[in-house]
């Protein structure tokens, strides 16, 4: 039997109830305005993989890095031809898995875990450390987070949905980069770029950020269509998702621990429309 957590639902936000009906055995959700939180539902504190939101993570500590001048994000990385700035914009080439550029840099979006393990490479050689060290300096410790990366810098984040919610706050006002930064890491890089979105299929174009997925103009978004377009965020394979509308000043974010599947496609874009009708009208 499926165990979902108990935690109290304002009534303001009694949409994340629906989480109740998902086949994920534990899940934990919340909704924040302004940075502040309005609800969760579901054990706050437990720890969940985040998956490729970890990715979000990985790319804020990179950004932070560009700033501190331990990077460029136009310098050379990756296979010939690519720049650090291509690896965040998963333009650099590089495949889903594996080293081998099965495209040139620039010429099409390719989603690659690859690039990312390839861009933390580069940021703890340049910052003679291990990533995982740091982004625990860089984000995760100032940002007063208990998350942890285990394993890959695209998908081994571990931790709460309090943890998620926090850095959902710094997305929406930053604190370890200039508001500029982070403007134009949610601001479509290389334009015009199609490609596949894993899990859900082709967008042309498929827009994408410094490490951030852009709503944009895409139909039939993992993120609802009551979403702005200026929404950005990700998900993750564990069932996993954070999304921050800057317009709204609205952020959602979903833990659990059941692999992305069809149900996820079903149940986060109704879950989002659902948060976004309900505030909309309190």
């Amino acid at each position: 039997m499926r165990r979902c957590g108990t935690g109290l639902v304002s009534a303001a936000v009694d949409a994340l109830r629906q989480v109740e009906g998902w086949p994920a055995e534990n899940v934990a959700a919340g909704v924040a305005r302004d940075g502040e939180v309005l609800a969760t539902h579901g054990p706050t504190d437990r720890e969940f993989r985040w998956a490729s939101v970890t990715k979000l993570a990985t790319a804020l500590a990179a950004l932070v890095a560009a700033e501190e001048g331990t990077v460029d994000l136009d310098e050379a990385a990756g296979p010939p031809g690519s720049t650090v700035r291509h690896l965040l914009a998963h333009t650099s080439g590089l495949p889903f898995e594996g080293r081998e550029p099965i495209a040139k840099p620039g010429a099409r979006r390719i989603y690659s875990n690859a690039g990312f393990e390839v861009l933390a490479e580069f940021v703890e050689e340049r910052a003679e450390m291990p990533f995982a060290e740091y982004l625990r300096q860089a984000v995760v410790e100032p940002l007063g987070l208990g998350a942890e990366l285990r394993g890959s810098p695209g998908a081994g984040m571990h931790g709460s949905l309090d943890d998620l919610l926090r850095f959902a706050r710094e997305l929406l006002e930053p604190t370890l980069v200039a508001p500029e930064t982070l403007e134009e890491a949610t601001t479509v890089q290389f334009p015009g770029l199609g490609g596949v979105i894993p899990g859900i299929g082709r967008f042309d174009p498929n827009d994408w950020g410094l490490g951030f997925e852009l709503r944009d103009g895409k139909p039939d978004h993992w993120t609802g269509t009551r979403s702005s377009e200026r929404t950005f965020g990700h998900f993750g394979g564990s069932g996993t998702f954070l999304w921050i509308d800057p317009e709204r000043r609205l952020s959602l974010a979903a833990l659990t621990d059941l692999e992305f599947g069809d149900w996820a496609l079903e149940a986060w874009p109704r879950l989002s429309d659902a948060v976004i009708d309900e505030l909309a009208s309190a």
